[in-house]
């Protein structure tokens, strides 16, 4: 026998236990609306590489309280500097240039960590008065989307059929959601022309501490490292110009080799990070590529984070749509519990225009960040040299604070849906 909700408590799906989902996840908790969140993972998944919170994206972890757990995890990352072959300084840009809003922003944390913090909060919220929690279920995804006028009948992995009032796309870049209720994802996914890599690795002689170092080569290959909160490790990241290859995808070994073949005689500590990413546990190997839809919602489903709106590293804004369109998909669907269609819209129409500009990539692109001759290595050079001067660091400020100017919906007095 299938259980219904009643109008005011809406039965709603969350698919995806990464840091959109658990931010929606959230919110409707602590209004009393207990979201089913599945996960195809076993089990949540630690580290990952380092995000930020910047502009309307620290507002919002601000409103939702997680500050004192971020505060606990905060990376001690205090900019980024730029080696030769032989590990000598080039660049240095320290983290308050650009008003904190650079490649290195005041508050970095590691998505995993970040994360926590929200698997935390929930777990603290529940059993409160009013907060029923949420129902996770790790191992689990969707077959089938099916939506009809009274819901969408939701087919699982394990087998079995539910009926929700609202289904929430939050699985990432190549969302299985996004695919069952929008179409394939080479409608909206545009590859960047590169690959991206990180693990954990433990941390090379001669890496400086605190600092994200980067080291650029020819053939449109960079790698580097950023801190982890223990001294002694750090995540390698490698940046690979490539045509586009599906076969990329899902195999490791063809990955791990594209790397090898790639940093091969590169000089600096690339055979280190060789020889440590064959032992790396938390290996993470995908396409730079930008998730670009004309609508996120349809009907009772719902798209937030990467899966509607990626825009990729290269516009630093992951994390701060993620936790944007979280909280503005959960506060209006708090407006309205009973009227999900309206909440959609609206959620849609609010996000968008912050969408836009976060969306927004450098100019020139993966070009820029990784260019393929040694002139061009030294013109990139030379551009972030002159970005940083005292006559450009006041445009370069306004350029990389535009996301700032979004008005940040206000939902501290919607009332919660019993």
């Amino acid at each position: 026998m299938t259980t219904r909700p009643t109008a005011t408590t809406p039965r709603v799906l969350i698919s995806g236990g990464g840091i959109a989902g658990n931010a929606v996840a959230l919110q409707l908790s602590r209004a009393g609306i207990r979201p089913t969140l599945i996960e195809r993972a076993p089990a949540p998944r630690p580290g990952g590489q380092a995000v930020d919170l910047r502009g309307p994206s620290r507002i919002v972890a601000e409103q939702m309280g997680l500050m004192p757990g971020i505060s606990r995890y905060q990376l001690d990352e205090r900019g980024m500097v730029h080696v030769d072959a032989a590990g000598r300084e080039i660049l240095r840009m320290p983290a308050d240039l650009f008003g904190g809003n650079g490649a290195v922003a005041e508050i970095e944390i590691t998505r995993g960590d970040l994360n926590q913090v929200l698997l935390e909060a929930i777990s603290d919220a529940a059993g409160r008065p009013g907060c029923p929690g949420v129902d996770y279920r790790y191992g689990e995804f969707i077959r089938e989307l099916r939506e009809h006028s009274g819901g969408v009948r939701v087919n699982f992995a394990s087998g079995t059929t539910e009926e929700f009032d609202l289904v929430v796309g939050a699985d990432g870049l190549h969302s299985a959601t996004r695919r069952l209720a929008f179409g394939p994802e080479e409608q909206f996914s545009t590859y960047l022309g590169a690959y991206i890599s990180y693990f954990t690795m433990p941390t090379p002689a001669g890496i400086e501490p605190h600092w994200m170092t980067m080291h650029s080569m020819p053939g449109g290959i960079v790698a580097g490292f950023r801190p982890d909160a223990d001294s002694t490790t750090s995540k390698a990241m490698i940046i690979i110009r490539s045509a586009a290859d599906p076969a990329l995808r899902r195999d490791t070994a063809a990955q791990q080799e594209l790397i090898r073949t790639s940093l091969a005689g590169g000089g600096w500590t690339t055979g280190t990070i060789i020889d440590a990413m064959e032992r790396a546990d938390d290996f993470y190997f995908d396409e730079l590529a930008q998730i670009t839809m004309p609508r996120w919602t349809t009907g009772r489903i719902a798209l937030v984070g990467d899966a509607g709106y990626c825009g990729s590293p290269l516009s630093g804004q992951g994390t701060a749509m993620a936790l944007v369109g979280a909280y503005v998909l959960a506060g209006e669907i708090l407006r309205t519990p009973g009227d999900p269609a309206a909440a959609l819209t609206r959620y849609a129409e609010t996000l968008r225009p912050f969408v836009d500009t976060a969306q927004q990539l450098p100019p020139g692109g993966v070009k820029v960040m990784a260019p393929r001759t040694r002139a061009g290595i030294r013109a990139a050079h030379a551009v972030a040299r002159l970005s940083t001067s005292r006559v450009m660091q006041p445009l370069m400020t306004r350029m990389l604070s535009e996301t700032e100017d979004y008005s940040l919906p206000d939902y501290t007095a919607t009332p919660a849906a019993h």
